[in-house]
């Protein structure tokens, strides 16, 4: 990871320039969301090579030219778009906001989820408690919360957790079943998206996923619908909670982008809790997207971005994790690293620990 060990390469006038960007951020990203809201640059990008009029693009969009005239304005500083004599044509960055899946599911995650709650960040991280949640609801985490979300943002929400884990199983899905799981206890499954990546793979293999109820409810339904009824296991619980059991004895234990989702000292109790629920024949793989193990600093940049989502809205107290920290924690709860795979799918490590011998 050598692109934050050294002071960054520009001029002073540079630096002042990417302070202003800054300062005027908020701006900004409001500006990419109504452009895309508007199909302004979809449109934009129709016309081609040749461009289009602020007066052909208000006939289109049934934007008013007044509209039109200040967001291009902040368009053409952000680099979104470049003037043709007259006319409006898309640039580089402007084309990939519009047609990469990433940055798409990303601005929308941060508009429907994050934006308003990002304004509590401040209280949120004095007092390490989810305060920008307090925008949908009384919560003290927005996991319970999911299925009471508004449409728009439990859409936004699930579709940025599922993007992530939809690239990464397929590349990470080999290196769990060359060791042969027949029982696997998906811990925080959610709804069920690995446990039925699992059954589709495997015929045989059977997968209890431990959660709370209401993510479980839609797990069941969703199992019954794609015939892995027999297979697919619900185990309600709060893993938060200390005197609730785990599911013992399994062969396979599994936690996806989960752990990233409490404090250290939570995350030592859930892993020490599930050690004790292992045996020495067991194993535990664990996915995650270490900020320190990204293969470029723009996935660096998104994953230390992700954890801010954490502090002001998820639970106050958690964070995209150095791998250090984590690989710390493991050994305190009594596990080892056997094998430990980096960049596979969107930037994930994936980690298979076992118990340490007795």
């Amino acid at each position: 990871m050598p692109f934050y060990s050294a002071p960054r390469d520009i001029t002073a006038f540079d630096a002042k320039f990417e302070a202003q960007k800054i300062a005027f951020g908020p701006i900004s990203f409001q500006v990419a969301h109504c452009l895309m809201k508007f199909n302004i640059l979809a449109t934009i990008d129709k016309a081609g090579g040749n461009g289009i009029t602020l007066a052909e693009l208000s006939q289109s969009t049934q934007v008013s030219e007044y509209a039109l005239g200040v967001l291009l304005d902040m368009g053409l500083s952000m680099g979104l778009v470049w003037q043709k004599d007259v006319t409006y044509v898309l640039d580089k960055t402007g084309y990939f906001l519009l047609h990469d899946d990433m940055a798409a599911i990303n601005l929308n995650f941060v508009q429907d989820v994050c934006y308003q709650g990002l304004f509590q960040l401040d209280k949120a991280l004095a007092e390490g408690t989810a305060a920008g949640l307090a925008v949908f609801g009384e919560w003290s985490t927005i996991y319970p919360a999911l299925k009471d979300l508004p449409p728009k943002a439990k859409e936004s929400w699930f579709a940025f957790d599922h993007y992530y884990s939809d690239h990464a199983f397929p590349a990470i899905i080999p290196f769990v079943f060359k060791h042969n799981p027949r029982h696997l206890v998906d811990i925080g499954g959610n709804t069920g998206k690995w446990a039925f990546t699992c059954c589709q793979y495997d015929p045989e293999v059977e997968v209890t996923i431990m959660d709370f109820p209401g993510q479980l409810a839609v797990a069941a339904q969703q199992a019954a619908k794609q015939g892995y009824a027999s297979r697919v296991h619900t185990f309600a619980t709060d893993l938060l909670d200390e005197s609730l059991p785990f599911v013992e004895g399994a062969d396979t234990y599994w936690m996806s982008q989960f752990l990233d989702c409490f404090s250290k000292g939570q995350i030592l109790s859930i892993l020490k809790r599930t050690a004790n629920a292992m045996t020495q024949d067991s194993q535990l793989f664990i996915v995650e997207t270490f900020w320190d193990r990204q293969p470029s600093a723009a996935s660096a940049y998104c994953v230390n971005a992700t954890s801010l989502y954490f502090s002001a809205m998820a639970n106050g107290n958690s964070r995209m994790y150095h791998s250090k920290d984590v690989l710390a924690l493991l050994q305190q709860a009594g596990l080892y690293v056997d094998e430990d795979t980096d960049n596979l799918g969107l930037g994930h490590t994936l980690l298979r620990c076992k118990l340490k011998p007795i």
